[in-house]
């Protein structure tokens, strides 16, 4: 059971750090203290152990101790398992990987940089530290940093610079993103999901023209002057929202100039689908739902946004077997 519930990307690391051959030893002994005493035999003598072997089976305890508290979301008490370790055996990989795997959990960002950036001194170009710290960064929207190092990480594992697409759409930076989809589709590596964002973001709406027209003829609210003044997915963003919240039905206008000025923003989709949803537009709703919801990278949040909307738009067209196939999947 202990071994199970190891989490098996850092078991295999765990292993490889192994250099020297007390951790398996003390991993042994660790087992061996389970075996309840009335299955050895009476005139069993146990051997005395050594200094170093007792600080490993001291470590083992902790280290599992950390495992165990991490499944069950305990982290601060993880951080102290795997402190108690550091203690023993200092600068261990495994336990620095499992310190800023916690320390990501409880937001606190400085330290699962710090843990994650000392693993990978001593695993230099490890995947799943590499892959672990680029969330990190994700997370906390230190997205140039994040896309270093999943360039690091493509030059190893090629299929891997699918997710460069990804967090160069989350900087909003279309023209990398476009370049690394030719290379992806040159090297025959493009996924149905990206070759659907590549075909969107190839052949965007041409209705930027009408839609000036159209808002100019809006009233001179503040927040509307205020993306008239400076265009940037920030102010898009805030002038959507209160549109919303208002049940304003200038959020189609606006709406729609967001999926042409930001095509690969998943919100500007999902207003837009709410404005059509309010409107009884129901199928425009679904088919700008289904537009952007390639765009939607590592967000819950917005993903069961999208699948409630998409529940509103099969039931106003009457579609019960799509509205609880989105039921289903918020439920996951």
């Amino acid at each position: 059971m202990i071994i199970q519930n190891l989490h098996k990307k850092n078991f295999k690391i765990w292993i490889e750090s192994k250099i020297s051959k007390h951790i398996f030893c003390a991993f042994f002994t660790f087992i061996l203290l389970l075996i309840p005493s009335s299955l050895l035999s009476q005139d069993s003598i146990p051997l005395a152990a050594s200094v170093d072997e007792q600080k490993s089976i001291d470590f083992q305890k902790h280290f599992f101790k950390a495992i165990t508290h991490k499944a069950i979301n305990n982290h601060q008490k993880a951080i102290e398992s795997l402190d108690e370790c550091n203690q023993l055996i200092p600068n261990d990989v495994s336990v620095l990987f499992e310190l800023s795997k916690n320390y990501h959990k409880l937001n606190k960002y400085i330290e699962a940089v710090e843990y994650a950036n000392k693993a990978l001194v001593l695993k230099p170009n490890n995947l799943w530290i590499s892959e672990h710290l680029v969330q990190v960064y994700r997370r906390n929207n230190a997205l140039d940093q994040a896309v270093e190092i999943q360039k690091n990480i493509s030059k190893q594992h090629p299929k891997k610079k699918q997710y460069l697409v990804y967090l160069y759409l989350q900087k909003n930076d279309i023209d990398s993103a476009k370049s690394v989809l030719a290379e992806l589709e040159a090297a025959k590596l493009l996924s149905p999901r990206l070759r659907r964002i590549k075909k969107r973001l190839t052949h965007p709406n041409n209705t930027k023209n009408q839609l000036s027209k159209n808002i100019d003829n809006t009233t001179k609210a503040n927040y509307e002057s205020q993306f008239k003044k400076n265009k940037s997915f920030s102010t898009l963003k805030t002038l959507l929202t209160k549109l919303d919240l208002e049940n304003n039905s200038k959020l189609l206008v606006y709406s729609k100039e967001g999926i042409t000025l930001f095509p690969a923003q998943p919100l500007v989709y999902l207003m837009n689908a709410r404005a059509n949803n309010k409107s009884k537009e129901y199928k425009k709703a679904i088919a700008s739902l289904q537009n952007g919801i390639d765009f939607v990278i590592d967000n819950p949040v917005m993903q069961t946004n999208f699948y409630n909307e998409l529940i509103k738009s099969y039931q106003g067209i009457g579609d019960t077997k799509n509205a609880n196939k989105y039921r289903k999947k918020i439920k996951k």
